[in-house]
């Protein structure tokens, strides 16, 4: 049994410490669930494993990240959005 491991799979497994590690910090209450770091890395994190599997491809994987990848991006702009609103009611 050989390993072939290739720079795609380190950028899947960077994607996953990125998508476990956010989700962790919210669990232990260091990071909110929608604050928009959390989603951008997220987000970055689902791109990462999608790259992966471009070369290595698995449907139900990239149906996951896919959705994943959405969702982050919804509230990324949720976030970002939420927080020039509280930026704006702080300024009158």
């Amino acid at each position: 049994m050989s390993l072939d491991y290739h720079w795609h799979d380190l950028l899947g497994n960077l994607g996953v410490i990125l998508i476990v590690g956010s989700y962790f910090w919210m669990q232990i209450g260091r990071i909110a669930g929608q604050a928009p770091l959390y989603s951008l890395v997220n987000a970055i994190g689902a791109i990462l494993v999608l790259t992966s599997l471009y070369f290595d491809f698995n449907l139900s994987a990239a149906l996951v990240e896919s959705f994943w990848l959405v969702s982050s991006i919804l509230g990324l702009l949720l976030g970002l959005r939420e927080a020039r609103m509280r930026n704006v009611d702080t300024q009158d």
